[in-house]
């Protein structure tokens, strides 16, 4: 067990859209997208919340385009993106017609989609309740586990039943199949043990949020073992972060300070073994996100690119 990964100076760019915010909008979901495809990034990714509370989390979350339907919009209108959710939350929502709705994204697209999943954190209660699913909270984990057997179930092409604690499928089709079949992409987020294991089990990459690459380092060795322990190859590690320019640390992680500190980062983040780091910006117009995501393009990837020699 070697307890770490290689370093990635191939690291990949990814951008969170605007469906999320006040801005969010067609025009801001374009405009990223089309910037992502200018620039030679990877991918873009959207956010998923449904019902939030009024609260904090209001003023981000809040006015909110619904992920996947924004997600098949750019799909449609931006072709040779990699489409990704970040994250969605299984037990929000409903197993069987996410199984669809996803494998309809990937058949629309020609086989670009990775799905982030995640639990939610301890503070969406309210949201759960929101959207009729109170009981369901407490088992959230075990909902999106089981979420997934299913998806792989029906994305594979299998018509034998499926028995499990919240799904019970006998008879039934599914068609048409996923273009990428069962190995559409599925990266799991969080920060716990059991998210490290549901990783090393289920998943193909480990996406990580309000992470830095010294807490990445930490967590790297348990999640190697973890998978070695299992058989499978390591996942895929990609780091969600929102940039701040010229600003100093703030309470939770961000790529902040000068241009020359962001690009020292990115350096810890590749070295570390980081695959793709997805960006969030706080510009919430179309100018302002094609100005920010320029901005770090010509003065941390460009720099970043000319120190690993590519």
């Amino acid at each position: 067990m070697t307890g770490s990964y290689p370093a990635r100076p191939d690291l990949r760019f990814g951008l969170v859209l605007a469906n999320k915010g006040p801005g969010a909008s067609a025009e801001s979901l374009d405009a990223g997208a089309e910037t992502v495809r200018r620039l030679g990034w990877h991918s873009v990714w959207v956010t998923d919340h449904l019902l939030v509370p009024r609260g904090p989390e209001a003023a981000e979350y809040g006015s909110m385009l619904e992920a996947l339907t924004a997600l098949t919009y750019v799909g449609a209108r931006h072709p040779g993106i990699v489409l990704g959710t970040s994250v969605v939350v299984p037990a929000m929502r409903d197993a069987p017609l996410l199984a669809k709705q996803l494998a309809t994204i990937d058949v629309l697209t020609g086989g670009r989609l990775v799905v982030g999943v995640g639990a939610s954190d301890r503070g969406d209660a309210q949201e759960y309740a929101n959207l009729g699913k109170t009981d369901r909270f407490a088992r959230r984990g075990a909902y999106l586990d089981e979420a997934v057997a299913l998806w792989r179930h029906l994305w594979a092409g299998r018509t034998e039943p499926f028995v499990g604690e919240f799904h019970t499928l006998t008879d039934f089709v599914f068609e048409p199949l996923p273009v990428q079949g069962a190995a559409i992409p599925i990266w799991c987020g969080g920060r716990s043990e059991r998210a490290l294991v549901r990783t090393a089990s289920i998943a193909d990459g480990y996406h990580a949020a309000q992470t830095g690459p010294a807490d990445l380092r930490a967590r790297i060795p348990r999640l190697v073992q973890l998978t070695e322990e299992r058989g499978r190859p390591l996942p895929v590690l990609s780091v969600r972060v929102r940039v701040k320019f010229d600003q100093g640390p703030g309470p939770v992680y961000t790529l902040h300070g000068t241009a020359q500190q962001m690009v020292d980062e990115v350096l810890s983040f590749a070295e570390v073994g980081a695959e793709e780091l997805i960006l969030v910006f706080d510009a919430d117009t179309p100018e302002g996100i094609i100005a920010a995501m320029e901005r770090f393009h010509e003065t941390v990837i460009l720099p970043f690119r000319s120190l690993m020699g590519r």
